[in-house]
């Protein structure tokens, strides 16, 4: 029996390098030889939960992924051996990574339907590497967010959280045409890269954001109160705490989106929501973004090899999450899964 490595999760914090068996492709299948893959921050909250509730365990992990067609079922038409491809993990039903029966931290993946289902594969143009291959997937997220706050050039733009979904909606502003963006972190690694991606950074840690958001924007006066004037802001860290000082920096009638996963209730004042005229919109995964990431990054005006901060073979998996865990060090962790 042939059987390949895969990353598994056993019990919270527990991840194994397992060896499965290797699965054959149906007709309407396709293997791709998995050549990078990052670690997302859905795949620590996965692994600190001790998989997905009402999911069976061990769970196989990763859905951040590019790779080289090695098979093809016999119902499968436009693609062939060699082909590289990006692979969107939530298309099909596959759920790959994210409580299905597969998972892209292995030298092999197994995609299943691809002939009933066209946004499952993508080809990945040979000008781009297989790194930028694999960020297509976050990025699709942050060009989802960027999409649901209707974001266009002229903009004012505020990004709370500088992790790689925050960075990806940058990036995607900037190719855009923003050219006013303001990210808050508290990472003084993180607000150096999003300097570098063309961001004013603005710590979290200041005492006087409003005030400093004012001094970058301008302001404005409403009901007694002086706002920074913004157009849109982007919640991007997940914390309630961020949320709440979202709405009541907003100015009247601004965006705030929400892409950021809160695993606790926040609470939302709606008297200020009222007052303001506050649009607030979910934005969640990615309906048909992959095209248009595939198109932006071929572009060659967005540099998001920019967000890889550190790379690691598949046999040190272990090390790459551990890095992947620390904030403060790490941006994205990409995986190499042919090492």
């Amino acid at each position: 029996m042939v059987e390949w490595p895969l990353v598994r999760i056993h019990a919270p914090g527990q991840l194994s390098l397992d060896a499965v068996a290797a699965p054959e492709p149906g007709p309407d299948d396709v293997l791709v030889a998995v050549q990078q893959c990052g670690i997302c921050g859905s795949d620590l909250g996965y692994t600190a939960m001790g998989g997905l509730p009402g999911y069976p365990l061990p769970m196989p992990l990763g859905h951040e992924l590019s790779g080289v067609v090695e098979r093809v079922g016999s119902r499968v038409q436009g693609f062939a051996p060699g082909d590289r491809v990006v692979v969107n993990p939530t298309a099909g039903g596959n759920a790959i990574g994210n409580g299905g029966a597969e998972g892209g931290f292995a030298p092999l993946l197994l995609v299943r339907g691809v002939s009933r289902d066209a946004g499952i594969l993508f080809r990945l143009p040979d000008s781009l590497s297989d790194e930028e291959g694999a960020l297509v997937e976050p990025l699709s997220v942050a060009m989802h967010a960027a999409n649901r706050s209707e974001l266009s050039a002229g903009d004012k733009l505020v990004i709370f959280g500088a992790g790689p979904i925050g960075l990806g909606v940058l990036l995607v502003a900037r190719y855009l045409g923003l050219d006013h963006c303001v990210v808050v972190d508290r990472s003084e690694r993180r607000l150096a890269l999003a300097r570098a991606l063309g961001a004013t950074p603005v710590s979290a840690g200041d005492d006087g954001l409003a005030a400093r958001l004012c001094a970058e924007f301008g302001s404005v006066q409403y009901l007694g109160q002086t706002l920074p004037d913004i157009d849109v802001l982007i919640e991007a860290t997940g914390v309630g705490a961020v949320f709440e000082q979202c709405v009541q920096l907003a100015r009247f009638r601004s965006r705030l989106t929400v892409v950021g996963v809160h695993k606790a209730p926040a609470q939302i004042d709606l008297l200020s929501v009222l007052a303001r005229e506050l649009r607030i919109t979910g934005s969640m995964a990615y309906p048909d973004e992959f095209p248009a990431v595939i198109e932006m990054l071929a572009s060659g005006r967005v540099d998001a090899s920019a967000l890889i901060s550190h790379r690691f073979p598949l046999s040190a998996f272990e090390q790459a999450f551990a890095v992947a865990s620390d904030p403060n060090e790490a941006v994205k962790v990409m995986v190499d899964c042919q090492r």
